[in-house]
């Protein structure tokens, strides 16, 4: 039998963690994940980066990559165009984002974020604002992990150690319930931030309209959007979403965008759309951020090896193709509030537990510390971990992250299902993450009563 697991000092891999052992994954079977030393793990989160939205091994998308590799794979997107990616766009602008007027194509999330970035700072050079180049954005966010979008964040736990690389852009605590109930105190910040800077340098207000990894399921309250439409009118920025992970019916419906009361200038999505079948995001912008290049340089010159590759976007067509067949994003739509509901109701005995959330298949779950059920748990406890680690001794896969030192969340952990998950598997994944959060709360109420003892907080 194969070895089970690699850990850092057995493998040429250079890994993300070097003190962890990684379970090595032999092969995936709909919503499941077979490891090499025989386990089976049930994927609640959609091989663990929200990507695989379909499951694993759909023979029709399959297919769809062997019949385009037949044909031809790739080219570099500067010298010619092809059919997949011609009528993927096309298909984008019907199905996904009527509104929206021109699609570029990228190779995942981090690529879609900094094109997103670069165009929004083109629209305003090819008006003659050259001055406009900051942008404000949420501060409890991930945008990528280039030196482009790793600036957008104001998580300091991320940013260092390259903070002497990254642009000195502006940001804006998260109006959560904790915080900000009203988004009165984020509007206000975001006028302050607009005098600091000066409103004639203000790029872009750039954001995940419902928080993914680092506040998974959070939604600003109306208010918040409608005062952030107003102070793009007044002051002329553009307001760009990173919809990577919420995008392509992650959340119930095509785009998270669907259900605010503002509509983005550029948008950014990706994991789903290549659905881990191939690596692909896309961007995509409204008309008057097309016009303002095609009336000034007539160029967008800056762009990656597999931009529009026929391979990827062929895979990218079938993904799409599939989600319309089967009506997967209505199925999201309609059994979300069910499974948000279930999970509800299954954690609501733990102290551990705080705010539970939900949109669609994406789901949120606040750990708290369980002496007054509310305040975050001690840093150096690293709960989000025990709960990642744990969840896999019952078989399921979540994804959990740690960012009280940011300051503006506790650890949190993300739920997002497979849109093809059945009611059953569904069941399950609340079910063992309940039994996982059992044994989370049995070890935090130890070590906070071993701390007490020797007179530690």
């Amino acid at each position: 039998m194969a070895k089970g697991t690699v850990h850092a000092d057995e493998t040429s891999v250079l890994p993300r963690f070097l003190d962890l052992e990684y379970p090595s994954v032999e092969r995936g079977e709909g919503v499941w994940l077979f490891t090499a030393d025989g386990r089976q793990i049930l994927d609640a989160c959609s091989g663990g980066a929200m990507v695989a939205n379909l499951g694993y091994g759909v023979p029709e998308i399959v297919a769809a990559a062997e019949r385009q590799a037949e044909r031809i794979s790739y080219f570099y997107n500067h010298h010619f165009t092809n059919e997949p990616q011609e009528r993927l766009a096309d298909r984008l602008l019907e199905v996904v984002a009527p509104e929206m007027a021109r699609v570029r194509f990228v190779s995942g999330g981090s690529e879609a974020n900094e094109t997103a970035l670069q165009l929004a700072r083109l629209y305003h050079v090819e008006r003659g604002q050259t001055e406009r180049w900051r942008v404000i954005s949420q501060a409890q966010a991930y945008h990528g992990a280039t030196m482009g979008t790793l600036a957008l964040t104001g998580r300091r736990t991320l940013r260092e150690p390259f903070t002497p690389y990254l642009a000195e852009h502006l940001h804006l605590p998260p109006s959560t319930d904790r915080f900000d109930p009203t988004g009165e105190a984020a509007l206000a910040e975001l006028d302050r931030l607009i005098e600091l800077s000066g409103p004639d340098t203000i790029a872009a207000f750039f954001c995940e309209p419902i928080g993914a990894a680092a506040l998974p399921a959070h939604r600003a309250p109306d208010r918040f959007w409608q005062g952030l439409d107003e102070r793009r009118r007044a002051h002329g920025f553009l307001v760009c979403f990173d919809e990577v992970v919420t995008g392509i019916g992650r959340v119930g419906t095509w785009l998270a965008a669907d259900q605010l009361p503002i509509r983005p200038d550029i948008v950014a999505v990706g994991k789903g759309l290549g659905a881990g079948y191939a690596p692909l995001g896309a961007v995509l912008c409204t008309q008057e951020i097309y016009d303002a290049v095609d009336r000034g340089s007539r160029e967008f010159d800056l762009g990656h090896t597999w931009d529009g590759a026929p391979l990827s976007c062929a895979v990218g067509l079938a993904v799409l193709e599939r989600l319309v067949a089967l009506d997967l994003v209505r199925r999201v739509h309609d059994l979300g509030p069910r499974l948000l509901e279930n999970l509800r109701t299954s954690l609501q005995h733990f102290d551990v537990v705080g705010e539970v959330r939900g949109r669609g298949f994406l789901l949120g779950v606040e750990l708290v510390d369980p002496r007054d059920g509310r305040s975050f748990l001690p840093v150096d406890l690293d709960v989000a971990s025990w709960v990642d680690d744990i969840a896999l001794e019952h078989g399921l896969l979540v994804t959990s992250t740690h960012s009280q030192a940011d300051g503006y969340a506790g650890d949190q952990t993300l739920l997002a299902p497979a849109f093809t998950s059945g009611e059953d598997e569904l069941g399950q994944i609340v079910e063992r993450f309940a039994a996982t959060i059992a044994d989370v709360e049995r070890r935090v109420k130890n070590s906070l009563t071993t701390r007490s003892g020797r007179g530690q907080e």
